[in-house]
């Protein structure tokens, strides 16, 4: 399948890559913004904005609490999918896949490059679950602030979360409509990459 222009790469994340780049100089907010979808026990979809911190040459990380709704229902499937929309290149990426913890020494050191009141949010932040006002959760940092000091460590429940891609997506905004879109496809995490063009 020939792919010119901007759908040309080696790879998928190649490409991703690439348009992540021109939407960081186009998009006024985010244009690491995802919309990670997950599923709950019962097979009900779920949908939040989560912010995409890397992109390797296998997969897809970010970051979240290991004890809230979303870490448990990637947890009981072990599976996920997102979506990123540049509204500025009027352009799309979708993503299918399996999910890894990243539980380790680069979780440590993103966790480090982060801002001391987001790393000491992290500690107080119960994710997910019932708060009774805000002024608790204030309260909370104050005592987490005053327990781990200016250099919080990682908490053992926050980490990142690995998308390995079963299938990548790629739309472009077309005239009247027709837009561009091409799938990357495997069937498995070893299986080579198959591509075609889609319809609009």
């Amino acid at each position: 399948m020939e792919k010119t222009g901007i759908f040309t790469g080696n790879s998928p994340f190649d490409i991703v890559r690439t348009w992540m780049a021109e939407a960081e100089k186009t998009e006024p907010n985010d244009p690491n913004a995802i919309a990670l979808s997950t599923v709950d026990a019962d097979g009900l979809p779920n949908v939040r904005m989560v912010l995409l911190k890397d992109i390797e040459d296998d997969g897809f990380v970010f970051y979240t609490n290991y004890e809230s709704q979303k870490a448990a229902e990637i947890d009981q499937s072990g599976k996920a999918a997102f979506v990123m929309h540049w509204k500025s290149l009027r352009r799309q990426v979708r993503v299918r896949g399996l999910v890894e913890k990243e539980n380790g020494p680069q979780a440590d050191d993103y966790f480090a490059s982060r801002s001391l009141k987001s790393r000491l949010g992290a500690w107080a932040s119960k994710q997910s679950r019932p708060l009774s006002s805000r002024a608790t959760l204030i309260a909370e940092v104050a005592k987490i602030t005053a327990q781990h000091g200016t250099n919080p460590k990682r908490p053992p429940f926050w980490g990142g979360f690995r998308i390995k891609p079963l299938e990548v997506e790629f739309w472009a905004d077309g005239e009247f409509r027709l837009h561009d879109r091409f799938r990357w496809r495997r069937p498995s995490l070893d299986h080579e990459w198959e591509t075609v063009r889609l319809n609009p």
